[in-house]
């Protein structure tokens, strides 16, 4: 019987341990930009570094233009686990809560997206 225990416990860990070696990751992230738009294609950059320096072990499918969900509808969506991970800005959250407005500076007014890091 002992015997029999020991081979279970053996030939679970070693599934265990097959299964985490080949899981890779992927990620659903919904953002509010179309692909065409210039954050759009720097989302399109993220992307692909995410997946270089990973070593392809995190891929990330991304939904552009609120595809999957509206763009308030977004923060909920990832919190349920209909999406991995929001890409919106925080001011579309601010009615969760005011700390949101903090992170959601979308009317500053800017000549360039540059200048909003100035």
């Amino acid at each position: 019987m002992k015997l029999v225990k020991k081979v279970a416990y053996a030939a679970g860990i070693a599934a265990m341990a097959a299964t985490t070696a080949s899981a890779a990751t992927n990620l659903r992230i919904q953002t509010h930009f179309s692909e065409e738009s210039p954050n759009g294609k720097l989302a399109a950059q993220f992307i692909d570094n995410v997946q270089t320096m990973s070593g392809g072990e995190i891929s990330i499918e991304m939904y552009y233009s609120s595809s999957v969900v509206s763009s308030v509808e977004t923060f909920d969506a990832a919190a349920t686990g209909v999406l991995d991970c929001d890409m919106t800005g925080g001011a579309y959250q601010t009615g969760k809560n005011p700390a949101f407005q903090f992170v959601g500076d979308i009317m500053g007014g800017y000549d360039s997206p540059c200048d909003q890091y100035s």
